[in-house]
């Protein structure tokens, strides 16, 4: 009886064992959760191919006429800024929030951001400590002349482009601003790396013609308590995001407007998210439901 006892036994676990390697086998019917697409585009300018990730809100069909704003987000890796900023985009879009239209978001994934979001710097120790940089030239134009033909000519977008840029983003962000103003419709820039060759991007002659700006634009600038530039310049983050926000008003053209954001809470690593959550009521006021 014991004999038969312990055949039965080992009859059953081994039954269960084998049932439970087997049952995922079996009856897992789980599917990948898709956030966006990832596309390549290959850049005559940068001569080398980019990766995009990409994110189309709910509802996005091509086939009907509806048109999208699109936010094209600089450090756009998966591993960087997409995932979290997509987050913010989808929340802010929902229709009991209503503090956002519903949008494409554009990611640049990230190869060497110290070659493409800086001009040419005269300090030698910059040279010498990071000799890949200076081309931002390049990835400007890359931009203009090959990404946002790119995809505008894909997807069914409308007139309105965000560029959203955070540190070395945000210099190359306001070098946009100042420079290619009509690239965007909306900047917003964070804890900028404005010290950058010695503060110079803040230096040039910041009287721009009433007709530069011939669309809306809206700038937001935040910061947060930053402290001293990496490099040890004897200047101070948040004093440069001022310094930033006073040269914009100074360009006397009302087409401009500038928030400046104060978010002490925040140091230069975490402030992202929450600088992007908040430039989206300065950005669009209008959007919220009464």
């Amino acid at each position: 009886m014991n004999k038969t006892f312990l055949t039965f036994l080992l009859t059953f676990f081994t039954a269960v064992v084998f049932g439970q390697k087997n049952r995922p086998n079996e009856t897992d019917k789980s599917k990948p959760f898709v956030l966006g697409r990832i596309e390549e585009i290959q850049s005559k300018a940068l001569a080398e191919k980019r990766t995009l990730n990409i994110y189309l809100p709910e509802g996005y069909n091509q086939n009907d006429t509806t048109k999208y704003p699109v936010i094209y987000l600089l450090d756009g890796s998966a591993d960087e800024d997409f995932i979290h900023i997509v987050g913010l985009v989808q929340f802010n879009s929902f229709e009991w929030v209503n503090q956002l239209p519903k949008s494409i978001v554009v990611g640049i994934a990230t190869v060497d951001r110290k070659r493409d979001f800086t001009f040419p710097t005269t300090i030698g120790g910059d040279k010498k400590r990071y000799p890949t940089t200076g081309h931002s030239d390049k990835f400007i134009s890359f931009i203009e002349k090959e990404l946002q033909p790119y995809i505008q000519a894909k997807y069914k977008t409308d007139a309105n482009k965000t560029l959203i840029g955070q540190s070395l983003g945000g210099l190359l962000a306001t070098e946009i601003l100042i420079k290619r103003p009509a690239l965007f419709n909306k900047y917003i820039i964070i804890s900028p790396s404005l010290w950058w060759d010695n503060a110079s991007l803040l230096n040039q002659d910041s009287e721009i013609k009433e007709n530069t700006f011939k669309q809306q634009t809206d700038v937001y600038i935040g910061v947060g308590k930053e402290g001293l530039t990496p490099t040890e310049i004897p200047r101070v983050m948040e004093v440069d995001a001022n310094l930033l926000t006073e040269k914009i008003k100074g360009f006397k053209n009302k087409n401009v407007k500038v928030y400046f954001d104060f978010l002490p809470q925040e140091n230069h690593a975490t402030i992202m998210h929450q600088a992007v959550s908040n430039s989206f009521k300065f950005l669009y006021p209008a959007a919220k439901k009464e």
